[in-house]
């Protein structure tokens, strides 16, 4: 696996390639690691490294600009598979040692880049010259690979919608872990040390970061009678907090900074519901992390959860700010068929069900790469 991101990075793609590695090394497989490399002291055992710099725009990323032995350091591995997360470097890279080696790549498109690039490209360009330029890129890169993968049906018929020719395009969920985000963990501690007693309580999960649109949540918490927890960490953690405080709610919401993954499923479990407001999403693997605690969940109408969530029936969608203070409002009361769809929706994407579609794309993917070689003959 070749990534742009990876610890300290914490991210969903991160997540995901963590529980999709987890879960191969589990059916047998071996699974390497090649990814930027951070400062010494946060480096990782038996990850491969390449040398790189911090990402002035985004704290906490690395981006490897410099010439490696990718070559080598592939021959070392052996691998029957490249599989590329993230678009950048590492999916040039990865291609690259592909073609050179004939190894077969697979790429996940975990995210709409270019809605990103608005927020955190280092070169400044009006949105609709930023758009085609990315697009210019991406169906380039999307075209070389033996396949493509996308966490939803629906960024599927996106990337199509841009244009993108693909050899190979799949769905496959990165799937949630529902043995380890289930209901009846104990929380008590946590209502006690965010002095949350007797209060209903509103959970967001994920980076705090400006495409998520946290803001649109915190507006609605002036109309709601409940406690709102941010959870996570990001770039606009900064600019939040003003919001929050100018618009009088600091006793109302309050932001946790990064929980570890061994409390995470704790916060889960206390709260009365989960939120998202972000169109960002290819997946949101929070929301279904959510679900497998058994919570209700309100998410915005848009990509990645208008397939997941059926409004009214396993979670509650919105559009607008008006929406979206319904919406809390009708998932703090949802009813107990609602709930418990909402947790059967967890147990149809989890890991088990989602790595068995992986290695189907893996095959496929060996099989694409043969095909190929044998026709230049």
């Amino acid at each position: 696996m070749m990534t742009d991101s990876y610890f300290p990075t914490r991210d969903g793609v991160v997540t995901s390639i963590c529980t999709i590695k987890e879960s191969l090394e589990e059916l047998g497989h071996e699974v390497f690691i090649i990814a930027p490399e951070p400062e010494k002291e946060k480096r990782q055992e038996g990850v491969y490294y390449f040398k790189a710099v911090k990402f002035k725009s985004y704290d906490g990323y690395y981006v490897p600009i410099f010439p490696t032995n990718k070559i080598e350091m592939l021959k070392e591995i052996d691998p029957d598979i490249i599989h590329i997360h993230g678009v950048a470097t590492m999916a040039i890279r990865g291609l690259i040692c592909g073609h050179t080696l004939g190894i077969p790549t697979v790429m996940t498109f975990h995210t709409m880049v270019d809605d990103a690039a608005q927020y955190y490209s280092p070169i400044k360009l009006p949105p609709e010259t930023m758009n085609r330029l990315v697009w210019i890129y991406l169906r380039q890169i999307l075209k070389r690979m033996d396949v493509v993968v996308t966490p939803t049906a629906c960024i599927g018929e996106e990337i199509k919608g841009h244009g993108a020719e693909c050899r190979n395009l799949v769905t496959v969920p990165t799937g949630a872990k529902t043995d380890v985000f289930h209901p009846g963990l104990p929380y008590d501690d946590l209502i006690s040390k965010y002095g949350l007693e007797g209060k209903r309580v509103i959970v967001h999960v994920g980076r705090v970061s400006y495409e998520k649109d946290i803001d649109m949540v915190i507006r609605a918490m002036q109309h709601v009678d409940a406690h709102l927890l941010i959870v996570g960490k990001g770039p606009a953690k900064e600019d939040l907090e003003k919001l929050v405080n100018d618009l009088g709610l600091n006793d109302r919401i309050t932001f946790t900074g990064f929980v570890s993954d061994e409390d995470l499923p704790r916060f889960y479990n206390m709260g009365d519901m989960v939120i998202s407001a972000s169109k960002f999403e290819t997946q949101g693997l929070t929301i279904l992390e959510a679900m497998a605690t058994g919570k209700p969940v309100a998410c915005r109408n848009g990509r990645a959860f208008a397939e997941i969530v059926q409004d009214g029936v396993n979670g509650y969608l919105f559009d607008d700010d008006e929406g979206c203070v319904e919406a809390i409002r009708r998932c703090l009361d949802a009813p107990e068929d609602v709930r418990k769809a909402s947790f059967e929706t967890a147990m149809e994407n989890s890991r088990a069900k989602s790595i068995e579609r992986y290695v189907k794309a893996y095959e496929l993917a060996i099989e694409t790469r043969r095909r190929r070689t044998e026709g230049k003959r």
